[in-house]
């Protein structure tokens, strides 16, 4: 088989660690089962258009009169009019992926990516509009809301340091048995899920820290106060 093998990274990063590029690669040869004549690995989003390694790869399959191969359709675009416009170019197209599909199919394909891509942006703006409503300010750096994130959590677990405190005089030390206790009593975790061995580890975790945090604030005033008198 003459084929041209034509790779798509969405990131710099992505094509720099062959990260998604060596998987595409290993699908290729298995469905082709012999070298191609020409690698071209475009490094972009999929919703741009202005692709020349794809270009340059079309323009030598058509050339050499080859057959420009695929790992997977997604690779090519989402969007069904540049499916379209690579359909005319007259170069047979084939994605490993649909090894049988012919060009009707490939058309429908792309409809189908290209639904499927503005349903996901509809919920990422639906997922922003309801964050917006819930007082968290879009665009707010991510260490920011990290932080923000972390500092909740902290807050709820400070507040089941009695309850674990309770446990532990009653020998309940170990993390299952907290873990069985804590839903015994109905408690639930700040997400309002039940515990599980892993969100009482973290549980245990952060109030350990809160108490090496505390003890250190209070040797600091201890020794601020000394100092000072």
């Amino acid at each position: 088989m003459r084929y041209i093998a034509y790779y798509r990274v969405s990131t710099a990063k992505q094509g720099a660690s062959g990260l998604g590029l060596e998987a595409q690669q290993a699908a290729v040869l298995a469905h082709c089962a012999c070298a191609p004549l020409a690698e071209f690995t475009e490094v972009e989003s999929g919703k741009r258009d202005d692709r020349p390694q794809l270009a340059a790869a079309l323009a030598l399959a058509k050339k050499e009169r080859a057959t420009l191969v695929i790992a997977k359709l997604d690779r090519l675009a989402r969007d069904v009019h540049f499916i379209a416009g690579l359909l005319k170019a007259k170069v047979e197209i084939v994605a490993c992926d649909l090894p049988a599909a012919n060009k009707f199919t490939l058309h429908i394909m792309s409809a189908v990516a290209e639904q499927e891509a503005e349903a996901i942006s509809a919920r990422t703006k639906a997922a922003l509009a309801a964050a917006k409503a819930r007082g968290v300010k879009l665009g707010t750096h991510a260490s920011v809301i990290n932080a923000q994130a972390r500092a909740g959590a902290d807050a709820y677990a400070s507040s089941l340091s009695a309850t674990i405190e309770e446990l532990r005089v009653q020998g309940i030390y170990s993390v299952r048995d907290i873990c069985s206790a804590l839903n015994a009593r109905g408690i639930r975790t700040s997400r309002g899920a039940q515990w599980h061995p892993t969100s009482v580890k973290r549980l245990m975790d952060r109030l350990a820290d809160h108490d090496i945090a505390s003890l250190a604030h209070r040797l600091r005033t201890f020794h601020s106060t000394n100092l000072s008198g």
